[in-house]
């Protein structure tokens, strides 16, 4: 699907930024809803969107319980 996002748990990706999951979240929103730049009436949306998934992506991976990752 979204070839650019880049995979963020460990091991593959041992620190995360917060640069890094709002970039995710962004390719994501943009492949989904098919706007690279959304017009002025659908701004609004679509960065609540990419709010959203960003948030979520913090939520999931400071929940994942990987095999052999120890969290600090």
């Amino acid at each position: 699907m979204c070839r650019s996002i880049k995979t963020l748990r460990p091991p593959f990706a041992p620190e995360v930024s917060q640069a890094d999951i709002e970039a995710a979240a962004l390719q994501y929103v943009r492949k989904i809803s098919g706007f690279r730049k959304p017009s002025a009436r659908n701004t609004d949306a679509f960065d609540r969107a990419v709010a959203q998934v960003a948030e979520a992506t913090r939520t999931l991976l400071s929940e994942l319980d990987v095999h052999g990752v120890t969290r600090t």
